[in-house]
């Protein structure tokens, strides 16, 4: 399984940004548990910020399911946000226990050694297109075998769907 995670992709650095200004986005650590429930899966990955400008997580969109959310974790209370600032120089992990992507009603539930290929969109940069490799329903991430998930393209960025901030118990 490490093997596989470690061969999901390379890291690509710098790939979100517009040269020395604004924001220059990364991907690591992306993975997805096998989900326990087959109608919610979280989706966990690390954006690094290299650039000198905050960017925004706006939405994000899979063939997985119609709908994915961004949530936040406040209180032990999820809930669904309309965006997640990526800081200048700095970092935003989603990880288990805080924020995160949820993937409602998948058509096919994932099971592990599954790859969903997400595409993250964003304030200001070009879309990220990244691959989450689908991990026991137990891996919790943070060894590294996760490290170097696969950034594989930008693609036109487009429309940006919506949010309510509507409510949900973890």
């Amino acid at each position: 399984m490490a093997l596989a995670l470690a061969l999901a992709g390379a890291l690509v650095a710098g790939c979100g940004g517009g040269g020395a200004d604004g924001p220059e986005l990364s991907v690591s650590d992306a993975y997805l548990p096998e989900p326990v429930n087959p109608e919610v899966a979280g989706g966990f990955l690390t954006l690094r910020n290299e650039g000198d400008a905050d960017d925004t997580l706006v939405s994000v969109t899979s063939e997985l399911t119609d709908t994915v959310e961004i949530h936040e974790t406040v209180d032990n209370a999820m809930r669904r946000v309309d965006g997640l600032t990526v800081p200048a120089g700095g970092t935003l992990r989603l990880e288990r226990g805080g924020s995160h992507l949820m993937f409602l009603d998948p058509a096919e539930p994932p099971v592990e050694g599954d790859t969903v290929v997400v595409e993250l969109r964003f304030e200001t940069s070009e879309p990220l297109r990244v691959e989450l490799p689908v991990t026991s329903a137990t891996y919790a991430g943070g060894d590294g075998s996760a490290e170097g998930t696969e950034h594989t393209e930008h693609t036109d960025q487009s429309e940006h769907t919506g949010h309510s901030g509507e409510e949900h118990s973890p």
